[in-house]
């Protein structure tokens, strides 16, 4: 029995296909079939997409779905379906849970959960070092045996730039790619808002954005140095964003991302002390914002 699916009137964004336009779609037993204007078919389910826009499933590349270790947090099953409920089909998982994704063993843990639970596709990135303790290299080759697709210590940078350098070189060799948390500690000094005025105004103690993009800096250098590629994750100031480009400009094979928070609040979020606003790197300036 063909059970057949009519979304009508969608604006249908495609850009695989440089579609951008006002359009239905025809599903039949979950395969599209027709993408066109004015589709006439009998179906079983007719959606009105009017007002609309119909585009195929986003990929989250940076989430944390906390399973094993932090279900008080989020759990595989809850993360994947608000994953689905925003229109994001797959997702990439950060290796910040108890145990860290650090091993071959913690790994297939990890993909057990996963095929219980996961109600969207779930790709793994494991630990750049043992526990993302950033002191000696997890077993990068057995991580891709498994399955990992990029490595990361988020939430933690490599402090040991030696240490840095090597973890990129075999991940080039396995084709990993690296995703770096960039914050350089001696600078952070565990602080808790933007430096500046508001942290000033506010008795807090602040986080310089130096902290930030000197380790941008440093990793891109790094970097380029054995040409592998890297990506920098959640960028929360110009500087960065201007060391991005330049190294773009250069062919250096750069990629980053941020995350809504950058794009649409500053540090005067945190003026009420809501801890909801706390958050690493911290809410910056107005400046920062509009370049992010």
């Amino acid at each position: 029995m063909i059970m057949k699916i009519l979304i009508k009137n969608g604006r249908v964004v495609d850009p695989a296909n440089k579609i951008d336009e006002i359009l239905d779609i025809l599903i039949e037993n979950s395969k599209i079939c027709k993408v066109a204007k004015n589709i006439k078919n009998e179906a079983d389910t007719v959606i009105d997409a009017t007002d609309k826009i119909v585009i195929p499933g986003l990929v989250d590349m940076h989430v944390h779905l906390r399973e094993p270790g932090r279900e008080d947090k989020e759990t595989i099953a809850s993360a994947t379906a608000a994953a689905l409920k925003g229109g994001v089909t797959s997702v990439l998982a950060m290796p910040n849970t108890q145990p860290a994704i650090d091993c071959a063993k913690n790994v297939c843990l990890l993909k057990r959960i996963i095929k219980d639970m996961a109600k969207a596709n779930v790709f793994i990135a494991g630990a750049i070092t043992v526990g993302r303790l950033g002191e000696e290299l997890s077993a990068i080759p057995q991580l891709k045996k498994q399955g990992v697709l990029a490595i990361s210590d988020d939430g933690a940078s490599i402090e040991n730039e030696k240490l840095m350098l090597i973890a990129l070189k075999r991940a080039k060799a396995q084709k990993v790619l690296v995703i770096s948390h960039c914050e350089d500690k001696s600078l952070s000094l565990k602080g808790v808002v933007n430096l500046g005025f508001t942290s000033t105004r506010m008795g807090l103690r602040g986080i310089s954005k130096e902290s930030e993009y000197k380790i941008v800096k440093r990793d891109i250098q790094l970097a380029e140095k054995i040409g592998a590629p890297i990506h920098i994750t959640h960028l929360s100031c110009s500087e960065s964003v201007e060391i991005v480009a330049r190294a773009k400009k250069k062919g250096i094979r750069v990629t980053c991302d941020t995350a809504p928070h950058y794009f649409s609040l500053t540090e005067e979020a945190v003026l009420g002390y809501d801890t909801n606003m706390k958050v690493n790197p911290p809410l910056r300036s107005k400046e920062d914002m509009a370049s992010i």
